[in-house]
């Protein structure tokens, strides 16, 4: 086999770079398992020498984690669903079915995108508070109902099926609703996955938003309590980073369950533009 350095080179820095990107989350998760004495010392141990579950029992059993974890499930649990829904409908409807209007209303939507999202907050939040969704969870949910985002990227996913298939089936007597939901949806699977992965990692980390319409501390999303918390326990560091452990896991796991449809979603929708 011969020797060549280039490879060597690039699996070097490869490894480098997973090492750096991996280090301060193995920190994080040794400091959760340390005694707070132990975690207060300079420099701070990057090993748990005396592991101990009292910091995740004082945030689940005191600070009353799981709640605010129950209701981050609850949130963007909901929110992936209904966004699902909608963007995966309004970017098949563009990519396939001729209406009037159709790529004027796209290119309207496209332009949205370049608005940064805190201009709308404000415009937002007083409507919701006309409406009276503020410290509701319908109101954190709402901007996150629908997005361009998700839109684009289905409709360009969508612009890849054959016409053929679907003009078959239309010829076969089947109507759109039963096309879409037995031979798009199916073929539209990856790219669901992908959106899903991005809706739910979006709403599940979403800490402005929140912070802003949930004015009541029992109506907290995680993000939001944990930093609440960090205000009352400064220097806890423990207690933080089982903290930042719960709000992390979860998402991780998912995103590690679901990566061969993520990945395969986000290199096939880049195949016809």
């Amino acid at each position: 086999m011969s020797f060549r350095p280039a490879k060597v080179l690039i699996n070097g820095l490869l490894v480098c770079v997973t090492a750096v990107s991996l280090l301060p989350l193995l920190w994080m998760l040794s400091v959760s398992f340390m005694p707070k004495e132990a975690a207060a010392g300079f420099p701070p141990p990057f090993l748990a020498l005396r592991p101990t579950l009292e910091n995740y029992r004082r945030l689940f059993v005191y600070a009353g984690m799981a709640r605010y974890l129950l209701h981050s499930v609850l949130v963007a649990s909901v929110v992936t669903l209904i966004s699902l829904w909608f963007n995966v409908t309004a970017g098949y409807a563009f990519a396939k079915l001729r209406f009037a209007g159709r790529d004027r209303i796209f290119h309207m939507l496209l332009g949205a995108l370049v608005i940064p999202s805190q201009v709308t907050m404000i415009p937002l939040f007083i409507m919701l508070k006309w409406m009276g969704l503020v410290n509701a969870y319908a109101g954190a949910m709402a901007p996150m109902l629908a997005g361009v985002f998700g839109i684009f990227l289905v409709r360009q996913y969508a612009r890849t099926l054959p016409d053929e298939l679907l003009e078959a089936a239309r010829i076969d007597g089947a109507g759109e609703m039963r096309i879409f939901a037995r031979i798009v949806l199916p073929l539209l699977k990856p790219i669901i996955v992908t959106l899903a992965v991005f809706t739910f990692l979006a709403s599940w980390n979403d800490f402005m938003w929140p912070l802003i319409v949930l004015t009541g501390q029992d109506h907290y999303t995680l993000p939001v309590a944990l930093a609440a918390l960090s205000r009352e326990h400064t220097q806890d560091s423990p207690m933080m980073m089982a903290g930042s452990v719960v709000t992390v896991l979860p998402v991780l796991l998912l995103f590690l369950a679901l990566q061969r449809y993520y990945i395969q979603g986000l290199l096939a929708g880049s195949v016809k533009g």
